[in-house]
Parts: C-alpha cells; sequence; structure tokens
C-alpha cells in the first residue's frame, strides 16, 4: 500500500467509523448472533490475492457488525461503559501510525516521558497524592497498564517481593508452613483471585472478607481475620480495598483500613477502576479517604472517562519497589540510556516486554475535551442517575437493594428472583438496551450502570419506561 493509497483508505475508514457512530441507535444494543454464526460466515483460509479496503468495510457490514455488542450506544447500561471518545480514537490511530515500540527510554524518548506527564496531569486532575508525581520529590510515580488486572497483579507481585526480601523470585515460593495471605472483600473483583494464583500464593490463601450493609469491607472483620492468621504463623502481606466494586459500587473504607495494613506490614492497594474518574471533580474526592497512606492506587480511565480500550493508570507511593520485583537485563538490552540510571524504563513496571505508544490516546482527550468538559460529563452522569433512583423508588413492586452514590443503580422486582431474571432478559430482548446482573445477598439483582458519553437523561427514561412495561407483561402473564 503507497502512502497515497493508505491516505485514501484511511480517509474511507474514518467516513465509515463515523458513520457507524451516527446510527448506532439503529442498531440492536447486544449481539443476536448464534454461537458460531459469524465463525460459519468467514473464509477457512486467508485470501491469496491484495483485496481493497472498501470490500473488507463491505465485509464489516455483512458479517461482524450482527455480531457486535454496540458499547458505545447510549443505550448501554450493562457491566459497565467502555467509553471510546473520538479525540482518543484519533490519538489511538496516531499511535499505530507511528508504530512505536516503546519498551525502552531509549527505543523511543517520546512514549515514556510523554506517558510520565500524562500520568502526572492525572494526579492532579483526579485530586490525588502529591507523592505519587514523577515531578514531586521521592520515589512515587506511575505507568499505564492494559488493565486494572494487570495493575494488581503487578502490585502483588512486589508486595510479595517485598515480604520474602526478594527471595520468591530468586527461589521461588514455598506456602506451606508460614504461607503469605491476601485479603479482599467478598465483593472484589475476580482479578484478586487470579493474581493469587499467578503469583504462587494460591486461592486457599486469598480471605474474603465480610461486608456491611452497604456491601463494603468490614474493618472490624478485616482487623480479626489478620490477628487469627498472625497468630497462626501465617504472613498477612496485601490487602485490596475497592472503590466502586464491580458488582454494587460499594466503597470499601480506606481510611480505617489503612491502619492494619500498617499495624501488620501489608501492602495497602486501592483499585478504583470504574469509579476513580469521578475524582474529576471536588464533591466526589470524599472516595479519597485515607489513599494518602495506600501503596497503590489504580483506575481504568477506558471506562467511564473515555480513553478507548486499552489504558489503565497505576501509581504507586515507592515505583523501585515495582521495578526491583520486575526488572531483568539481558545484554541486547543493555544501553547508556538505562545505564545512566537517568531515564525510566518502562518495560520494568508489568509482566510484558514491548509497550505500546498508549499515552498519546490520553493526551489526545485532555487536550481536546479538556477537565471542564470531563467533569460537566460526570455531574451529567451522575445526576440522570439520581433522576433513575427516584424512578426505581417511586415504582410499585420495585425495590433499589444498594446505595448508588455515583452511577450505578442495583434494583429486583419483589416477584423475587426468576422474575427479576425474566425481566431483565425480555429487556435485553427488545433491542433496545443492555442491562447485566449479579447477586447480592444471594438474591438476583439488576445492575443498570450509567455513564455512556452520548447517553442522555432521555435514554435513561425511555430504559425505564420499557422495564416498567416488560414486567407488567411479565408478573400478569
Amino acid at each position: 500500500m503507497t502512502p497515497e493509497e493508505f491516505r485514501r483508505a484511511g480517509h474511507a475508514l474514518i467516513d465509515w467509523i463515523a458513520s457507524y457512530r451516527s446510527r448506532v441507535e439503529e442498531f440492536p444494543v447486544l449481539s443476536r448472533s448464534t454461537p458460531g454464526s459469524i465463525l460459519e460466515s468467514l473464509p477457512s483460509s486467508a485470501p491469496d490475492l491484495p483485496g481493497d479496503v472498501a470490500e473488507i468495510l463491505e465485509d464489516v457490514e455483512a458479517h461482524l457488525l450482527p455480531g457486535i455488542a454496540h458499547w458505545q450506544s447510549p443505550n448501554w447500561f450493562g457491566y459497565f461503559p467502555s467509553n471510546s471518545s473520538e479525540p482518543s480514537v484519533l490519538g489511538d490511530l496516531l499511535s499505530s501510525g507511528l508504530g512505536v515500540q516503546g519498551m525502552l527510554w531509549a527505543t523511543s524518548p517520546a512514549c515514556t516521558e510523554l506517558e510520565m506527564r500524562m500520568l502526572d496531569w492525572t494526579v492532579e486532575a483526579l485530586g490525588l497524592p502529591d507523592h505519587l508525581r514523577f515531578d514531586s520529590p521521592g520515589p512515587g510515580g506511575g505507568v499505564i497498564q492494559d488493565t486494572a488486572s494487570s495493575a494488581v497483579l503487578a502490585c502483588m507481585v512486589a508486595a510479595r517481593e517485598q515480604a520474602t526480601c526478594g527471595v520468591a523470585n530468586s527461589q521461588g515460593l514455598s506456602q506451606e508452613s508460614t504461607p503469605l495471605v491476601a485479603y479482599a472483600s467478598s465483593q472484589a473483583h475476580s482479578s484478586i483471585e487470579k493474581s493469587v494464583r499467578l503469583c504462587g500464593i494460591g486461592s486457599r490463601n486469598l480471605r474474603l472478607v465480610e461486608t456491611d450493609q452497604n456491601m463494603a469491607m468490614q474493618p472490624e472483620a478485616l482487623a480479626r481475620m489478620l490477628d487469627e492468621d498472625a497468630a497462626a504463623g501465617c504472613r498477612p502481606f496485601f490487602i485490596c480495598t475497592t472503590l466502586g466494586t464491580t458488582a454494587t459500587g460499594a466503597f470499601d473504607p480506606v481510611a480505617d483500613i489503612a491502619p492494619l495494613a500498617a499495624k501488620h506490614g501489608c501492602w495497602l492497594h486501592v483499585d478504583a477502576a470504574m469509579f476513580g474518574t469521578a475524582a474529576l471533580c471536588d464533591e466526589y474526592r470524599w472516595m479519597h479517604a485515607g489513599v494518602e497512606q495506600a501503596d497503590s492506587w489504580s483506575f481504568n480511565p477506558h471506562k467511564w472517562m473515555g480513553v478507548t480500550f486499552d489504558c489503565s493508570c497505576l501509581w504507586l507511593k515507592d515505583a523501585s519497589l515495582l521495578v526491583e520485583s520486575m526488572s531483568i537485563m539481558p545484554e541486547y538490552l543493555r544501553n547508556a540510556a538505562t545505564e545512566s540510571g537517568g531515564v525510566v524504563d518502562y518495560r520494568d513496571w508489568h509482566v510484558q516486554l514491548g509497550r505500546r505508544f498508549r499515552s498519546l490516546k490520553l493526551w489526545f482527550l485532555y487536550r481536546v475535551v479538556g477537565l471542564a468538559g470531563l467533569r460537566a460529563m460526570v455531574r451529567r452522569h451522575v445526576e440522570i442517575t439520581r433522576e433513575l433512583v427516584g424512578w426505581i423508588e417511586a415504582e410499585d413492586g420495585f425495590e433499589l437493594v444498594a446505595p448508588a452514590p455515583l452511577t450505578l443503580a442495583c434494583f429486583r422486582h419483589e416477584a423475587g428472583d426468576e422474575v427479576t431474571r425474566v425481566i431483565m432478559e425480555a429487556a435485553n430482548a427488545t433491542g433496545s438496551m443492555s442491562l447485566t446482573h449479579c447477586e447480592v445477598d444471594g438474591r438476583y439483582v439488576v445492575r443498570f450502570a450509567v455513564g455512556q458519553w452520548g447517553t442522555t437523561l432521555d435514554h435513561v427514561r425511555e430504559g425505564w419506561k420499557r422495564i416498567v412495561s416488560v414486567a407488567k407483561d411479565v408478573t400478569s402473564s
């Protein structure tokens, strides 16, 4: 493909994406494909002869769009928002066009240093402690991971090495007589258990702490577990708190948990993957109580904030602990800049060696939308959710089952689990919305997540009316 051919094809692709986004509401929000149908529609072998982009885009329409769940639809209320704002898409395109491999500072200084600056910008934008910035005194700093799952894994590896004085990396980890033990709320993300498996800690050495009536971790229950494990010869080493749990959006009391982590010498990680974006606004920084005592803090700009996937920001109070646990220096990576000790080599901040120029997506978002635009989006979505909560509470037959301080409303029908499930599935089957569920105290609960960039009060109002209408049909049949 010549530069001129690339220019024409690129224009065609951008035109297609713009057209798709302008008509995204025309599609059923959830795919109606059956398992294997997309696979069967595609050739079983790659073509021998070259084709052109126009033909490929025709195949996208014919074969792929039927199998797409439209996360960018304003009627997307399932799971969590995965906002892929247009400015961020352009940043991602530039990243691909430049084709940078940013494993070392030396392999593209701009890739490393723009990321450092974007992480510092974001600390300030969210009102996080200054000691997490590169341009502040001390060993703190941040890195873009692919997801919050990778962030917690990286931190757990660093915590493991800190707890074993580096022995686990060099000699392996024995979990027989005095096992390392990790702690998280019973509502914490599944990535915590995956991390203890991958780190050699083992699922049996993960303690899931009881929650209170708001589904937040109980510090008293955590304190009992820590004391009991220490008395039994176990080694508490890692506590994960969550600011906005996956199921119900509960906020663990970090300020009350931090002293317990300090008492037992545990690494304290804060996972704010979904709701950390709210801290762009001063009025929602109540969630930051105690975070200055955390060893690490992460959130996903690729959820609510609008950075196209993947982009997960992780900050550490002492980044050297992570670097020391991850760093391996083969001869082929040695270079003068690294040897000088005056640069950041992000390859030492996560499992993978190679890395994309992810910070461009964040840079474009900040430059085009600005903090004022992002804050307005957050406030609009929170206000819409408050309206939704009022409608749920006022509607006979429905009940709210968890607090909704930000943009997630969890509810059920008083007729029970099966009716609630049927209502959700029937609402999804209309094609006009997406909803997902969770379990709260053994009960089937519908999650209504507001936060897609294009969502307005009208979209949510129509969605709620559809749920009520479906519920009447279900309960009268």
